[in-house]
C-alpha cells in the first residue's frame, strides 16, 4: 500500500471509539493485536534488509542473522471472521409494572427473585389472592358469562380461555373456535381455578382479581409494603428470558443486524454463544454526569438485544457487565496464515517467506484480507501460495 497505511489499521480506525466506563476503545483488543503484528512486520523487514534472512537453509526453529529466533507455521485453508468488541449488560428481558386494582391491605408479597407462573398467586389483598394469567391485554373489567366480542374486542376473554386450556381446566373443543366468548366452559374453568386457589367458586373474575402479563414474572422490586395499601404499583417484574443489552453507537447500526453471531464473555472469564435478536431503529442520547457534577451527554446510540443460545451458562447473574464480540464478517474456504507471517515489503505491499521441501526460502507476494483477531490469522491470496506450505514466523528467543 503506497500510503503506508495497513488494511488492518484503517479498519481499526473506522471502528471508532467505544463507550465503556473507563473511556477505553471498545476495539482495544483488535488495536493492540494489530499494533503488535505490524511491529513484528517492521522488525522482519529490517532483519531481511540487514542480515539476509531469506537466504540459507531452515528448519522448524532457527535464528536469523541478527539473532532473532524464528519458527515455521502452515498455510491453511479455512473460514475466518472479523469481530468487534462491545461492553454490555447481562440481565432478563422485559420490564413489567404490576398494579393493584382492589382496595385493601397488602397481606402477602413475594420475595425479590421469585418466579411466578401462569395461574399462580402474585400477591394477596386482605388475604384474597391476585392471580397471574398470561396475556398482552391488561385486565380492565369484570370477566363473566356474556362478555363477548359484541361488547368489546374480546381479547381479554380469548387470552383467559387460552390460559384455562393451558392450565387443564378447560378442553379446547369446548371453547374453540369462539375463543373470545365467555361461555359455560369458561365459567366452569374459572370455577376450577378458584377451587384450586381456595376461594369461593363464583365462576367470574372481578376487576383486580387477576393480572395479565405476557410471560412468567420474575419479581425484581417491591413498591408496596406489607400492611400498606394494595392499590397502585405493587411490584415490578421481568420475564425469565436471559438477554444481553448493549447501547450501539448509531453510526455503527448498519454493521450489526438481527441474526449476527456473537460470543459473550462472562465476568468469570468463561464464554458462551449468542445471537443478535433485535437492533433498535430509534437513536437516543443518554445524559451522563461528569466528575465535576455537571451534566454531559454521550453520542446517540440504538439499543441492541442479544439472545443467549445456552441460557443456563449465565447462571443467576443479573445486571452483570459482560463483553460481547459480534461477528460482522465471515469468509469461507480461504487461505490463511499466522498474522506474524506477514512481511511489509519496502517496495510496497506484503509477502510471506515460504520454505520449500529442500529448505529453500523465497518470498511470495500476498494480498491480506480478513483479519481474524480471535484465531490470530489473516486471509491471504497470491500466486504460488497453497495450503500446506510452510512459512516463517517469529519464534521464541
Amino acid at each position: 500500500m503506497t500510503d503506508g497505511t495497513s488494511p488492518a489499521s484503517s479498519r481499526a480506525t473506522r471502528r471508532g471509539v467505544g463507550f465503556d466506563d473507563a473511556g477505553t476503545s471498545r476495539g482495544r483488543r483488535r488495536v493492540v493485536l494489530l499494533v503488535a503484528v505490524f511491529v513484528l512486520i517492521a522488525a522482519g523487514v529490517v532483519a531481511a534488509a540487514v542480515s539476509g534472512v531469506f537466504a540459507g537453509g531452515g528448519g522448524a526453529n532457527r535464528s536469523s542473522g541478527n539473532g532473532s529466533a524464528t519458527a515455521l507455521a502452515s498455510v491453511t485453508r479455512q473460514s475466518l471472521s472479523t469481530r468487534t468488541q462491545f461492553n454490555a449488560t447481562l440481565g432478563y428481558a422485559g420490564s413489567y409494572t404490576v398494579l393493584g386494582q382492589v382496595p385493601g391491605t397488602a397481606t402477602w408479597l413475594p420475595k425479590i427473585g421469585t418466579v411466578i407462573g401462569n395461574g399462580q398467586v402474585l400477591f394477596r389483598v386482605d388475604q384474597a389472592p391476585v392471580v397471574l394469567l398470561y396475556g398482552s391485554t391488561p385486565a380492565y373489567r369484570t370477566l363473566a358469562e356474556g362478555a363477548t366480542a359484541a361488547d368489546v374486542t374480546g381479547a381479554d376473554v380469548a387470552q383467559l380461555n387460552h390460559d384455562l386450556v393451558a392450565l387443564g381446566y378447560v378442553d379446547t373443543d369446548d371453547v374453540g373456535p369462539a375463543w373470545d366468548e365467555f361461555n359455560w366452559a369458561t365459567r366452569t374453568g374459572v370455577e376450577k381455578l378458584q377451587d384450586h386457589l381456595g376461594v369461593n367458586q363464583t365462576g367470574r373474575l372481578g376487576l383486580g382479581e387477576v393480572v395479565f402479563l405476557p410471560t412468567a414474572a420474575r419479581v425484581t422490586t417491591l413498591q408496596a409494603e406489607l400492611g400498606g395499601p394494595a392499590t397502585g404499583p405493587v411490584l415490578t417484574a421481568s420475564s425469565t428470558v436471559r438477554t444481553v443489552s448493549l447501547a450501539l453507537e448509531a453510526d455503527l447500526k448498519a454493521e450489526v443486524k438481527a441474526g449476527d453471531q456473537v460470543t459473550i464473555t462472562l465476568p468469570d472469564g468463561s464464554s458462551t454463544p449468542g445471537r443478535v435478536a433485535s437492533v433498535g431503529t430509534v437513536a437516543t442520547v443518554a445524559a451522563e454526569t461528569g466528575s465535576g457534577g455537571g451534566g454531559s451527554e454521550s453520542g446517540p446510540t440504538v439499543p441492541v438485544k442479544i439472545r443467549l443460545l445456552h441460557p443456563h451458562a449465565a447462571g443467576s447473574l443479573d445486571q452483570a457487565l459482560v463483553e460481547v464480540a459480534i461477528t460482522d464478517r465471515t469468509v469461507s474456504n480461504v487461505l490463511a496464515v499466522d498474522v506474524t507471517a506477514l512481511l511489509a515489503r519496502s517496495s510496497g505491499g506484503y509477502a510471506v517467506e515460504v520454505i520449500t521441501g529442500d529448505g529453500t526460502h523465497h518470498l511470495v507476494s500476498v494480498t491480506p484480507g480478513v483479519f481474524d483477531d480471535t484465531a490470530g490469522l489473516v486471509q491471504v491470496s497470491g500466486s504460488g501460495l497453497a495450503a500446506g506450505q510452510r512459512v516463517v514466523v517469529p519464534g521464541n528467543d
